[in-house]
């Protein structure tokens, strides 16, 4: 068997990305928070979330052969709220592929901290594009790409037909551009113009060797179930400019 049917998620509304958004808004070089971002937990509005996107999860758990889950706090709490007293069926496999994509020196960096901090980065990242620039220490899109190849080898070979993945909005948009598959150019103006959402479910079918989207980024279950959707700026060298 091969899987041929996949639901993404992105985890729920995370303390860092509260202090994101307010680091940005406030004009703060440096966002305020001092947690490691393996160890970065969901707010409390990431929670209502997970806890909604629990309705999702049991419309659909029968059709859910395993699911893979990043390591970092937030994914897996975000699965361990939505799955609620069924967190044994089916298995969960925690996978270090999925994390969420490393920045290094640019780590914790508002894009007015990476201008005054770092204006080197920044004047590279606009001559190499944003899929190919990496900061020192940490990793380019194309470098996550590389990681989630040999997950997607792993994965798609295993013995089960579907699959739910909780991880991250990095990893959402460039499992879309191995699948689909895109090119460069095809997946910055896809990520321009979609924002992978807070809980949010993207959901692919597989036609013969062809990937398809059914539904990018649905956060209907967060509408009926009365929880926020949130849309947060990411850091300066992740999201679109």
């Amino acid at each position: 068997m091969a899987v041929t049917e996949l639901w993404l998620v992105r985890h729920g509304e995370s303390v860092a990305n509260v202090a994101a958004t307010q680091a940005e808004i406030d004009g703060l070089t440096v966002i305020p928070i001092d947690i490691r971002d393996a160890d970065v937990p969901l707010s409390q509005t990431g929670r209502d979330q997970a806890a909604a996107l629990g309705a999702w999860w049991e419309s659909n758990r029968a059709a859910v052969d395993v699911c893979w889950v990043s390591p970092y706090e937030r994914a897996r709490e975000t699965l361990a709220i939505a799955r609620g007293a069924a967190a044994e069926d089916p298995a969960t496999v925690v996978d270090e592929r999925l994390r969420d994509r490393e920045l290094g020196i640019l780590d914790l960096l508002t894009r007015r901290g990476v201008a005054e901090l770092h204006p080197e980065e920044a004047e590279r990242r606009r001559h190499l594009g944003k899929f190919y620039h990496r900061p020192p220490g940490g990793e380019s899109w194309a470098d996550v790409a590389l990681r989630l190849r040999s997950f997607l080898r792993d994965g798609l070979a295993a013995d089960h037909t579907s699959a739910l993945i909780v991880a991250h909005d990095a990893v959402v948009m460039l499992l879309l551009y191995l699948l689909l598959p895109l090119d460069e150019a095809r997946l910055l103006e896809f990520a321009a113009s979609h924002t992978v959402l807070n809980a949010s479910v993207t959901h692919l079918v597989r036609n013969g060797s062809a990937w398809e989207i059914v539904e990018f980024s649905d956060v209907s279950h967060l509408q009926v179930e009365g929880a926020p959707v949130t849309v947060h700026p990411g850091s300066p060298d992740v999201e679109p400019e």
